[in-house]
């Protein structure tokens, strides 16, 4: 699984990294075949609350699932993208099942 990590506007520290990379690997438990997971991370202007916004996107065969969430620190945004799209890969994997 490759985990590509863009901010904009802005250079990540190592620990918001490592954050976004132990978090995305739990993926893997939900569902093995993931190709890519791209996130990206934007401060949105003006300076306000919830101005960290977070944009995931899982790529596997034949699909893709996205999520973006936007909160007063990236790892809020981080952790409901990644629960939205838990619920995404899960719904997905009960249609494969009963098909």
């Amino acid at each position: 699984m490759e985990i590509r990590i863009q901010s904009i506007h802005f250079d990540a520290s190592e620990q918001l990294e490592a954050f976004i990379q132990k978090k995305v690997m739990k993926l893997e438990r939900l569902f093995d075949d993931i190709k890519t997971v791209e996130v990206s991370l934007k401060v949105v202007k003006p300076e306000a609350a919830k101005n960290k916004e977070a944009g995931i996107k899982i790529i596997i065969p034949n699909n893709e699932f996205y999520a973006d969430k936007t909160n007063d620190t990236f790892e809020e945004s981080i952790d409901e993208a990644l629960d939205a799209l838990s619920k995404q890969l899960l719904k997905y994997k009960e249609k494969q099942h009963s098909k």
